[in-house]
């Protein structure tokens, strides 16, 4: 791993810029199940052996990337487009390494997969801004534009921010679904890396789908409030969820209070919501 658990998000980093953490997506994968969305794929947390597991049998491109640090452990950078450099390796220590492993979705060959540019896309700039920054009734635009105007999807997109806010997620520029669907299939929740990053700040903005809309399936809401009002906090069923994992403590305990906090956020947005529309029009059916 880059960095310890309890080591947070740089506030002078933009979302664009921040590491990827490997515990995110291990915990990610826990709260997509708890949350009772059941889209992301598993993932599990293991320590490799990285002389054995991945310089012995990786390819001469990849090898040419390893070397030793000055504090005499083994690191390497691979190649990539970001942060595939000597001053961005992965080290172990000396030869040992923490990882997430995920189950690997059928290849495109056999289920092909489509890509969506997310409607609440970032801007990925540093001085500009999206179109829903600037638009508070950007979604009315949204609610004409297929895939959104009828279906599943738009509800999907409900869950998904509510997951990413969650997790603290800014990094959401795109989704897929499974083309063979159609339109009928969910997004899969695929790449939380940039999760996890922040214990005390929450970012709000994450949910603009969500108060921009006013909408939401009428199960999320069960499940929300099961949660919220349930005998078992949010976090205390986290904790003992991430406890299976081989590399537990997955989060530190700042992570897990915060999902309690962002629970109660989110409740009160939904109630702004019905507060300044009607139950009926922003609650919905599964079937909607």
């Amino acid at each position: 791993m880059r960095f310890p658990r309890d080591r947070e998000t740089d506030p002078n980093h933009f979302y664009f810029v921040d590491f990827e953490r490997h515990n995110s997506e291990i915990a990610s994968f826990h709260l997509d199940r708890l949350l009772g969305f059941r889209r992301a794929p598993p993932v599990v947390g293991r320590l490799l052996n990285m002389t054995s597991e991945i310089y012995a049998i990786t390819d001469d491109d990849i090898l040419k990337t390893f070397f030793v640090s000055p504090a005499n452990n083994l690191c390497f950078h691979g190649k990539c487009s970001y942060y595939c450099d000597t001053s961005h390796a992965i080290c172990g220590h000396p030869d040992t390494l923490e990882g997430s492993f995920a189950v690997f979705l059928p290849s495109k060959e056999v289920a092909p997969r489509k890509s969506w540019r997310h409607p609440w896309r970032r801007s990925y700039h540093k001085r500009r801004k999206a179109k829903w920054e600037l638009n508070d009734d950007y979604c009315s635009d949204i609610r004409r534009t297929p895939p959104y105007n009828k279906g599943r999807r738009l509800p999907d997109l409900m869950d998904m921010a509510i997951l990413d806010f969650f997790i603290g997620n800014m990094d959401r520029h795109h989704y897929e679904t499974f083309l063979t669907f159609g339109n009928n299939s969910s997004p899969l929740h695929l790449d939380h890396g940039r999760g996890f990053g922040k214990t005390r700040y929450d970012e709000l903005s994450i949910l603009a789908p969500l108060y921009q809309c006013c909408l939401l399936r009428r199960s999320t809401l069960r499940r929300l409030l099961g949660l919220h009002n349930g005998a078992e906090p949010l976090s205390s069923q986290m904790r003992r969820s991430l406890a299976r994992d081989p590399l537990n403590p997955v989060l530190v305990e700042g992570h897990l209070e915060a999902l309690d906090r962002r629970l109660h956020i989110v409740l009160e947005v939904v109630r702004e919501c019905v507060g300044q529309r009607t139950a009926d029009e922003v609650i919905i059916l599964d079937d909607a």
